[in-house]
């Protein structure tokens, strides 16, 4: 199961999985899913030297134990790269501990609250039939370059009040930002400080002029000390978001597209069961889960058996722990209508993903829109299906054809 990477050409290919595993291999970013199978079989947690020492939990409950302790393991990193720079410019509420925490998230809770992301339903079914427009009538797209990735972009463009047709830009940071910037420093600097200049500019309009968008909820919020946030915790937070609420739900919606293109009998069954649209959604989160984090290991202790020291890294994989076949029976299999479903998609513990409602409902409303208008496709024969690298995982390029295969 060895690769090589076209993007890291400074990490030499995986020959031994176990001891010496790499997330920005070529073999990962392909088909994860068997390697995670053998990791899990050797250990519930399997180390690497690479990234300056990482550790992985390959099982469900040793996932869900680092995921609550927030006392030997720190989020004040997200990423694991070949760089342990000094912190300088956080983004919270993600990239901080307890207790600072809770008074980062707080702003956030009512932005993305059920009831907020229900009005936001309308908006995304008309993103999701105007993107459908333009290529219905050619009989085939990518559906990862012309739908589920400008869902997700026009979304959250529409929340923050910022330009849809900045998209573009916002696709060129989320990759610099979360794959090259990996192994590249400069890239992620770049992204970081465009990013920057960006929110300020859009933080200076609203000063000038009131709006309702989540900019300016951000600006009229109040911390626990009853002041307004300040510009680097505005900044830190709408980089997060940006990041966070793009690359993970088009990651979602594509997987889920190029499930039921190869798929037929589930395709079929959702059309004629939509009712199954809530548990097929759930499933699909579970099954390709997108994203995986990272924690810092601050204080020495002990996990699974595992001693882990402080100074390392840890990739905690909540697409791995979804696989974990003694938590989830057939785990490698797809079940639509499967009724008990504890996946962790979204994460656990304090930073378990304040968007999930947001991605539940964009997920939802893309694959209905798309079945009602074309409910028989299938993957274009000998176009291969093109996987993001890294952290977040999804199809970035994905031909189908409509019609009958």
């Amino acid at each position: 199961m060895s690769g090589t990477s076209d993007r890291s050409p400074h990490h030499p290919p995986v020959t031994d999985w176990i001891n010496d595993f790499d997330h920005t291999d070529y073999a990962w970013t392909k088909d994860p899913y068997p390697i995670w199978a053998l990791m899990r079989a050797a250990a519930p947690i399997v180390h690497t030297d690479r990234f300056l020492g990482c550790y992985m939990p390959t099982t469900y409950e040793a996932v869900r134990e680092i995921a609550y302790d927030t006392d030997h393991f720190s989020s004040r990193r997200i990423l694991v790269q070949d760089e342990r720079p000094e912190i300088k410019h956080p983004a919270p509420p993600i990239t901080t501990d307890p207790p600072e925490h809770k008074a980062a998230k707080q702003p956030l809770l009512a932005p993305f609250a059920p009831a907020a992301v229900k009005a936001l339903e309308p908006r995304v079914r008309n993103i999701c039939n105007e993107l459908i427009d333009g290529f219905i009538a050619k009989g085939e797209c990518d559906a990862a370059i012309q739908f589920s990735k400008y869902v997700s972009v026009r979304t959250i463009a529409h929340m923050m009040g910022i330009p849809e047709e900045d998209g573009e830009l916002f696709i060129k940071w989320i990759h610099e930002f979360l794959v090259l910037g990996i192994t590249d420093r400069a890239s992620l600097m770049r992204a970081f400080f465009e990013m920057n200049d960006y929110f300020s500019g859009q933080i200076e309009e609203r000063r000038l002029r009131k709006s309702d968008d989540l900019i300016s909820t951000l600006m009229t919020t109040t911390g626990e000390d009853g002041s307004l946030l300040n510009d680097s915790h505005i900044l830190g937070t709408l980089r997060l978001i940006l990041v966070a609420g793009i690359d993970t739900t088009w990651s979602a919606i594509g997987a889920a597209l190029w499930h039921l293109a190869q798929t037929p009998s589930d395709r079929e069954r959702l059309v004629a069961e939509p009712q199954l649209m809530s548990s097929a959604v759930e499933e699909f989160l579970r099954a390709y889960a997108p994203v995986t984090m990272a924690r810092e290991v601050v204080k020495e202790t002990i996990v699974a058996g595992c001693p882990m020291k402080p100074g390392n890294m840890v990739l905690l994989s909540f697409p791995a722990a979804n696989r974990d076949p003694s938590v989830f029976p057939d785990a490698d299999k797809v079940i639509i209508d499967r009724t008990e479903n504890r996946h962790v998609a979204f994460g656990l513990g304090i930073h378990r993903c304040i968007g999930s409602h947001l991605a539940r409902m964009e997920i939802a409303i893309a694959l209905e829109e798309w079945l009602k208008r074309i409910p028989n496709f299938s993957l274009v024969p000998g176009e291969a299906v093109l996987w993001s690298e890294g952290t977040v995982r999804g199809p970035r390029r994905l031909r189908l054809r409509f019609g009958r295969a």
